[in-house]
C-alpha cells in the first residue's frame, strides 16, 4: 500500500497526540527511567520508537503534540526537531494517561477550537504505516459522529498480555466502525482462548480518536474536577501563569487511565465505537516480543545493539542485547542476555514478563 507524499492532507482539523511516558519496566536494564524505551532505537532501524511514531502520524495532520515528563522533554525535543517547542507539553509528575490526554485536548481546543484528536502511544511498532493511516481515517470519520473511537487490533493468539474489546453492530453513519459492547481487562489464557473462539473480540491497543469537545464533555460528567483542572492549566499554558497553574492544579488531578475514566463507562452508555486494524502491531512489551520482530544471525542468535563476539553451544533461540565483552551461552535454550553499563540481566524468553518484578 503506497501513498503520494505530495498529496494534500485529507484531514485538516485532525490533531495527533503522542503520550510519551512510562519506563518500559519489562525491558530493564535496556530501558530505564532516564532512558525509556520510546527514546531507544530498539529495532536497529536508525530511528527511535518516538521518531517512528511521529513520522507515521505526520501525513494525517498539520501538527502533532507530544505529552511527556519534564525529565525527558529535552531528549524528546532533540529527537523531534520539527515539532514546535509549544507542542512539546511537559508533565511535572505522572498522573496516568487520562490527565495527559485531557491536558492535550484542552490545550488544542484553547488554541484552535474544537478538533478531532487522536492519542497514539510513543512506543508501538507498526511496520505498515499506510494501512495504519487508512484505519485512522476511518476512525476520524466515526469520531465526527460524536463517538469516542478506539482502534482494535486483530488478535493473532489468545494473549493474556492485552485487554480486549468486544464489538457489536456496524455504525449506520460510519462504515467500517462498530459499536463497542464492553472492554475486558487482561484475561487469563483460558478466557482469552474462549474469546477468540467466540469471535468479535480485538486487542485493546490504547489508541483513541475523538473530538476534543466530546472528550472534555464526558470528562466533565464523569470526573469534573479533572476536566476543570486541565482547562484551567490550558488557559494559562501560553502565558506567564503556567508554572503557578501547574503547581496548584496538577497535583490535584485524579490519577486514572483513560480506559477507566472514559472508555469503559462511556462504552456502557453506547458512546464508544471500534475500528478494526488489520495491520501488524506490537507494543514491544518485553524481550521476547522484541526478539520476535528481528531476524536471527547465521549462528541463530538475535542481536540487539551488539557487535561483540558470541559463542552458542546447544543454545537455540538466544537473544543478546548490548555489551562489549565476548559472551558464551551453553546448553540453555531461549536465553536472553542483556548487558548495559548499569546492570546485567540473564533470563529465559518464557519469563520475559517477569522482568518487571526485578528489585534493583
Amino acid at each position: 500500500m503506497t501513498e503520494n507524499p505530495t498529496a494534500p492532507r485529507k484531514n485538516s482539523g485532525f490533531f495527533p497526540v503522542v503520550p510519551a511516558g512510562g519506563v518500559g519496566s519489562r525491558l530493564w536494564p535496556l530501558s530505564r527511567p532516564d532512558r525509556p524505551k520510546f527514546l531507544i532505537d530498539l529495532l536497529g532501524s536508525g530511528a527511535t520508537l518516538i521518531q517512528d511514531t511521529v513520522a507515521r502520524l505526520a501525513p494525517l495532520g498539520d501538527e502533532v503534540m507530544i505529552v511527556t515528563g519534564e525529565r525527558h522533554a529535552d531528549a524528546v525535543a532533540a529527537q523531534l526537531p520539527d515539532v514546535p517547542a509549544a507542542n512539546i507539553v511537559t508533565e511535572p509528575s505522572p498522573r496516568d494517561s487520562m490527565a495527559a490526554i485531557a491536558l492535550a485536548a484542552a490545550l488544542i481546543e484553547h488554541r484552535h477550537g474544537e478538533q478531532i484528536m487522536g492519542s497514539f502511544a510513543a512506543d508501538h511498532v507498526i511496520p505498515d504505516a499506510a494501512a495504519f493511516r487508512d484505519t485512522v481515517r476511518t476512525a476520524i470519520a466515526a469520531a465526527a459522529t460524536g463517538k469516542v473511537v478506539t482502534i482494535g487490533i486483530e488478535p493473532t493468539e489468545p494473549s493474556s498480555a492485552f485487554g480486549y474489546i468486544e464489538s457489536g453492530a456496524e455504525l449506520t453513519h460510519a462504515p467500517g466502525a462498530f459499536e463497542v459492547e464492553a472492554f475486558t481487562e487482561k484475561p487469563d489464557p483460558e478466557t482469552a482462548a474462549q474469546m477468540l473462539a467466540d469471535g468479535g473480540y480485538s486487542w485493546n491497543a490504547g489508541m483513541f480518536v475523538v473530538s476534543t469537545s466530546v472528550l472534555l464533555a464526558h470528562l466533565a460528567r464523569l470526573h469534573p474536577t479533572l476536566e476543570s483542572g486541565v482547562r484551567e492549566i490550558a488557559a494559562a499554558w501560553d502565558g506567564p501563569g503556567r508554572a503557578d497553574a501547574l503547581a496548584r492544579v496538577w497535583p490535584t488531578l485524579t490519577k486514572i487511565a483513560i480506559d477507566h475514566a472514559i472508555a469503559e463507562p462511556v462504552a456502557a452508555e453506547g458512546g464508544v465505537a471500534m475500528v478494526p486494524g488489520s495491520f501488524v502491531w506490537d507494543d514491544v512489551g518485553d524481550f521476547d516480543s522484541l526478539a520476535a520482530l528481528l531476524a536471527p544471525g547465521a549462528d541463530g542468535a538475535i542481536r540487539i545493539g551488539r557487535d561483540a563476539p558470541a559463542s552458542l553451544v546447544d543454545a537455540p533461540g538466544t537473544v543478546l542485547v548490548g555489551g562489549t565483552k565476548p559472551v558464551a551461552v551453553v546448553g540453555i535454550a531461549d536465553a536472553v542476555v542483556v548487558d548495559t553499563d548499569e546492570a546485567l540481566l540473564v533470563l529465559s524468553r518464557h519469563a520475559a514478563q517477569r522482568v518487571k518484578d526485578v528489585d534493583l
